[in-house]
């Protein structure tokens, strides 16, 4: 990767909560696009050129004059804000031709204590921030996601069964320590940045034992199985760095020891 606006996205956004740029919802029931338009907020303080958002699209930000996109999660905190769900792609370091990042903001979960305005709307603040290359969630490139359904199903074999994937992934607030309360920017190493950063810590992530290749569902026993073959590539290293902003608290950021993907809100027929 050659040319990369991220440093600039990310010092809008870390200048932006220092300025007490609120998030603003949208009604009392949304629970998606408040972020997002903040985030939106950001690329147009910037200047930038980005194709329109929409339910669908991936990511939720794809830039016109740089090969970059940006995926926006919105995540309550305290809550669930160890793993996310993804329903329409597994997470990814590169889609479609663009470099992925994702931005991961956690807000307030009680609401209350920040009044409506009088467009009826509340208005609050960002608690903490990660952008992240999306190779730090994922370094798979290849994997392609299709839904896919199965016809024949039922007394008179006249019902289908699709097959509609959700991927759960951990957040980099569950990969790491010396992330809460604060602004961290995660890249590859490759990707370097002039002074306005500084170096807070070197993250490595290693490649599985096995890959997942298929499943099987046994609708007798709603039994789900794994099909696993051996990772040719396990035990390779993937090297990242996390960057604060010069001035920035200097907390250093590492991996966690050990990292599940199950989330303490999930249900058990949500595994």
């Amino acid at each position: 990767m050659t040319k990369t606006i991220c440093f600039n996205v990310f010092e809008q956004c870390v200048k932006a909560i220092q300025n007490g740029e609120l998030i603003e919802s949208e009604s009392e029931k949304d629970k998606e696009f408040h972020f997002q338009n903040w985030f939106k907020s950001r690329l147009g303080r910037l200047g930038l050129d980005f194709d329109e958002p929409g339910r669908n699209t991936y990511p939720d930000f794809r830039l016109v004059k740089f090969t970059e996109g940006y995926e926006v999660k919105g995540l309550k905190w305290p809550g669930r804000d160890s793993t996310y769900d993804s329903n329409s792609q597994v997470p990814t370091g590169y889609h479609n031709g663009r470099e992925i990042f994702y931005v991961f903001g956690r807000y307030p979960a009680d609401l209350t204590p920040y009044p409506k305005q009088r467009n009826g709307r509340r208005q609050y603040p960002v608690v903490d921030l990660v952008i992240c290359h999306g190779n730090f969630l994922n370094a798979d490139h290849n994997y392609v996601h299709k839904n896919r359904s199965v016809k024949g199903f039922g007394t008179y074999g006249d019902i289908m069964i699709r097959d509609r994937k959700m991927y759960v992934a951990p957040t980099p607030f569950a990969l790491t320590d010396g992330t809460t309360g604060l602004k961290t920017l995660i890249v590859p190493e490759s990707i370097k940045p002039d002074n306005r950063f500084q170096d807070v810590g070197r993250l490595t992530r290693v490649e599985a034992a096995t890959l997942v290749v298929g499943y099987t569902f046994n609708l007798r026993t709603n039994e789900l199985n794994a099909e696993r073959i051996p990772n040719p590539n396990a035990g390779a290293e993937h090297q990242f760095v996390a960057y604060r902003l010069t001035g920035d608290a200097s907390k250093r950021v590492s991996m966690v020891s050990d990292v599940t993907v199950l989330d303490e809100n999930i249900g058990a027929d949500e595994e």
